[in-house]
């Protein structure tokens, strides 16, 4: 077990913590989802209210290493002061005599938000003397931005060379749920996937196959599945060069007692518009008919093994759901897992979103923050930033 915040004295300290404050700006500077910085409140607070002295720091965006003003995290300055009721000093910069000044001349309670570090090319190469100005910022490391615990930066793994590093609530939880679901699941446990690429999701599947008893599929990753068990899919997205790695994945999940089920009716149109022509299909679907959603008939199908589940993880949306049109499936089957009585792990990006849209976020056991890092967690890889933590 990874040593948490509880674990170390944060009074009079100064206390250096990496969070996830990569928020959607709308163009004009407007923060359009605060949700990123609203999950890092409990361990700010936590460091706050036990005397600690908090110095931020995250990215924003993909500035490529260079000064980019509408990447500024002022806006998140300016939010987080609002949510603490407390005025939060921005730097213009994440090292440098400025920020060590700001850093010294720190009292008790007082919070410190350092520029985006994505400003240095230093950060995402890990650069030793870069994480070394970082590190010089604190006396102990907290490390609560999930989102990117699966990059070796300067910020999440570099800092962890100099400081005692510790998990904050959010990497904690995060933790805490991914171990349960990969080591150590209530049964039967289901396994629902998504999105668009088949080859996204073959390493989680290879990882979980022998921990998991049904395996639900849709989007558009559904009509390679369905191919290669000889249906009709149209003109629907294929990836014709991962057919032999399905049949595998077909002849795997059979020698782990797997049920893998497939959608059998779809919603189609012949073209990607929200107000295209569509309609219903059994499970073949016509040339010149594309599937953008899975039918009523797999919505029920899949909410019958969904309600036989003890934990259900869940990676992917089940159709196009930013058009509306097609996101019936994905809606319905959020509404039902959020009533189940089973552990609910919903993993980040896509689903989230999705989850979130429907305000449903809160009856999930657990919604991950990071897309990415949560996949390479069910695909069993290490995480740099998680394995980098001081243990208990």
């Amino acid at each position: 077990m990874k040593k948490t915040l509880t674990d170390i004295q944060v009074k009079g300290k100064r206390v250096l913590m990496r969070a996830d404050f990569n928020v959607p700006l709308d163009g004009k500077g407007k923060i359009t989802d605060d949700s990123r910085i609203v999950a890092a409140l409990p361990s700010i607070k936590y460091i706050l209210e036990n005397g600690g002295k908090l110095i931020l720091m995250s990215h924003l965006g993909r500035p490529k290493g260079e000064y980019n003003p509408e990447l500024s995290l002022t806006p998140v300055a300016d939010r987080l002061s609002v949510l603490l009721k407390k005025n939060v000093k921005k730097m213009d910069d994440c090292i440098g005599e400025d920020v060590e000044d700001a850093v010294n001349n720190m009292s008790e309670g007082d919070v410190i938000l350092l520029e985006n570090l994505r400003f240095h090319k230093e950060e995402k190469k890990n650069d030793p003397e870069f994480a070394k100005q970082l590190a010089s910022l604190g006396e102990i490391f907290v490390e609560d931005a999930f989102g990117t615990c699966h990059r070796a930066h300067a910020s999440t793994v570099g800092v962890t060379e100099y400081l005692p590093s510790v998990a904050g609530f959010l990497v904690q939880k995060e933790i805490e749920y991914f171990e349960k679901v990969t080591r150590d699941p209530d049964k039967p446990f289901c396994l629902m996937l998504g999105g668009a690429k088949v080859a996204d999701k073959i390493p989680v599947i290879e990882n979980m196959l022998d921990k998991i008893d049904f395996l639900l599929i849709g989007g558009a990753m559904a009509y390679t599945f369905l191919k290669t068990r000889l249906k009709g899919v149209g003109d629907s997205r294929v990836e014709d060069d991962m057919e032999d790695t399905v049949n595998k994945i077909f002849e795997l999940a059979s020698a782990n007692n797997v049920s893998i089920f497939l959608p059998k009716d779809h919603v189609v149109a012949k073209e990607i518009k929200a107000n295209a022509k569509r309609k219903i299909v059994k499970e073949h679907i016509p040339d010149g008919w594309i599937g953008l959603d899975i039918g009523p008939e797999t919505v029920k199908s899949y909410e019958a093994i969904l309600k036989e589940s003890k934990t259900i993880v869940w990676n992917g949306p089940m159709g196009l759901f930013e058009m509306k049109p097609f996101s019936v499936g994905t809606r319905e089957l959020a509404k039902f897992i959020s009533k189940l009585d089973a552990t609910t792990v919903i993993g980040g990006g896509d689903t989230a979103a999705a989850v979130n849209q429907l305000k449903l976020g809160n009856k999930m056991s657990h919604m991950s923050t990071g897309g990415g890092a949560s996949l390479e967690y069910l695909e069993g890889k290490v995480l740099p930033g998680i394995a980098a933590l001081n243990d208990k």
